[in-house]
């Protein structure tokens, strides 16, 4: 298992040039050199770059994959290496939590996060006060910090999601492709003329509208922020309460950071047939619980399950709620280049935080300018273009 994660882990380090320019800096000035990096992050072979590129640069890298994501020859590959990394795909959330705590009970001095777990645990379990800061992936993770964390966070956490490279290159773009990429793996079922609805219209749920359209799926959007609304509107998507959509919908794809999109509400509403799928970093944009108890469930394949409701109707929900460009048994997640530049971000804010972290701002901040106009250039460079 750990040869074939080398072979995959190789492929993908072919195409992620920046990262490895980056690795040779990290080689010879060693920003990292006595700390230690607690990683919570879906665990493939993207990651597993990023994570060889930081050891590079002399931090010790302890971990564990996102519930339901986790790959596990990539595991086997680091774990080879000598890493600490923990967890499979196949783990429960309780094991899952059991990893999350094995990792902060390492005590590491930098947190790379991804939905604010680590930083959670840390601040739950009196554990901060060893942590210098860290960085957060997603929007959920950043939602969590700035609110259900709000003023409790006593280190800084630089918000990779809050940069606009992430959000156009990753959110928009490469999130776009693999939502439709992956709908189209796991279903087999064709785009073209089938009606989606997308709920949430923030950047994740722009790329995935527009990449559904460009294939030729009759798109509508639900969204609740007025200013996301009118561009929406404004992109040409029909725009309309959930409630109002989801009687129409052959797919319903929750894209939004939040809990309690999907609910039972809609459950009654359902179209015989209709496929249910979640992007957001959390299985809770849908309510799997209330779905599940609602009918009976008969897996499909891997990915699919049947859920029978009232009126002989029978919705598929893909990945048990969970990302499902990530989970499954074949993921294959975002692009290699949108994740070089993502994964290029993270590296150059842990090292902001490893040797600047007492000029930093306590609790959640954005990715610091320069890093985003360094970034910036080196991807038009590798694109062919160049400023004015």
């Amino acid at each position: 298992m750990a040869a074939a994660g080398e072979r995959r882990i190789a492929w993908i380090r072919t195409r992620m040039g920046m990262l490895a320019n980056l690795r040779e800096r990290f080689a010879a000035e060693r920003p990292f050199e006595g700390i230690t990096i607690g990683l919570s992050l879906h665990v493939e072979p993207k990651t597993a770059v990023l994570v060889e590129t930081l050891a590079a640069g002399g931090a010790r890298i302890v971990g564990t994959g996102n519930h339901g994501s986790t790959q596990d020859d990539v595991v086997a590959a680091l774990q080879e290496r000598g890493m600490t990394i923990f967890g499979r795909r196949d783990d429960s959330i309780e094991e899952h939590h059991r990893n999350l705590a094995r990792t902060i009970a390492e005590r590491p001095q930098i947190l790379l996060d991804n939905g604010a777990d680590l930083a959670a645990l840390a601040v739950t379990e009196g554990l901060s006060g060893s942590l210098i800061g860290g960085t957060e992936e997603t929007t959920s993770g950043a939602f969590r910090l700035r609110e259900e964390m709000n003023g409790e966070v006593p280190f800084p956490v630089i918000v990779i999601n809050d940069s606009p490279l992430k959000a156009i290159g990753e959110n928009k773009h490469a999130v776009g492709q693999s939502a439709v990429e992956s709908f189209m793996r796991l279903t087999n079922v064709q785009v073209p003329g089938r009606r989606f609805v997308v709920a949430g219209y923030g950047w994740c749920g722009r790329g995935i509208a527009q990449y559904l359209r460009a294939l030729g799926g009759r798109v509508s959007v639900a969204e609740v922020d007025e200013l996301a609304a009118y561009e929406a509107a404004f992109d040409g998507f029909r725009v309309a309460p959930l409630a109002d959509l989801v009687s129409s919908a052959d797919v319903i794809i929750t894209a939004t950071g939040r809990a309690g999109i999907l609910t039972a509400e809609h459950f009654d509403l359902l179209r015989d047939g209709t496929i249910l799928g979640n992007i957001g970093h959390f299985p809770w944009e849908i309510d799997v619980p209330a779905l599940t108890s609602a009918g009976a469930v008969a897996p499909v394949t891997e990915e699919i399950d049947a859920i029978t409701l009232d009126g002989d109707r029978t919705v598929y929900l893909l990945t048990g709620g969970r990302m499902y460009n990530l989970a499954g048994t074949a993921p294959r997640g975002n692009s290699i280049e949108a994740m070089d530049v993502g994964f290029m971000m993270q590296a150059l804010s842990l090292e902001r935080i490893a040797l600047r972290a007492a000029n930093l701002p306590t609790g959640p901040q954005p990715v610091p300018d320069d890093i985003n106009r360094d970034i910036a250039r080196q991807t038009l460079s590798l694109l062919g273009s160049s400023l004015a």
